[in-house]
């Protein structure tokens, strides 16, 4: 059984930013590549970031790159996502993920952008 955790998220102005956290447990973290996925208010959930097993692969979609940065910890079982200049279309709930399609994700974290 699969447990992931999400923390970190909260209410930013645009420009700022979140770094969220994911603590993982229940399965072994080490041999995974994962994911970070999210949903907007009344949208489906889109892909946001993966990253390898021992973090030297990253991967992001186009609306993200060069804004956010993901990274692992595998000591810590954590999975990170730091969200740098942050905008209004961020603002959805973020879910870390052991699957691309964000089948097997945790509650999540919200993520609100606004002034």
């Amino acid at each position: 059984q699969v447990r992931l955790v999400e923390s970190g998220g909260g209410l930013v102005q645009p420009g700022g930013s979140l770094r969220l956290s994911c603590e993982a447990s229940k399965f072994t973290f080490n041999k995974y590549w994962m994911y970070w996925v999210r949903q907007a208010p009344g949208k489906g959930l889109e892909w946001v970031s993966s990253i390898n097993t021992v973090g030297s692969i990253t991967q992001y979609s186009a609306s993200v790159e060069g804004r956010f940065t993901i990274s692992r910890d595998n000591a810590k079982n954590t999975l990170y996502l730091q969200m740098n200049s942050l905008k209004s279309e961020d603002t959805a709930m973020y879910y870390c993920s052991r699957d691309q399609r964000g089948s097997l994700r945790g509650r999540g974290t919200q993520v609100t952008v606004s002034s």
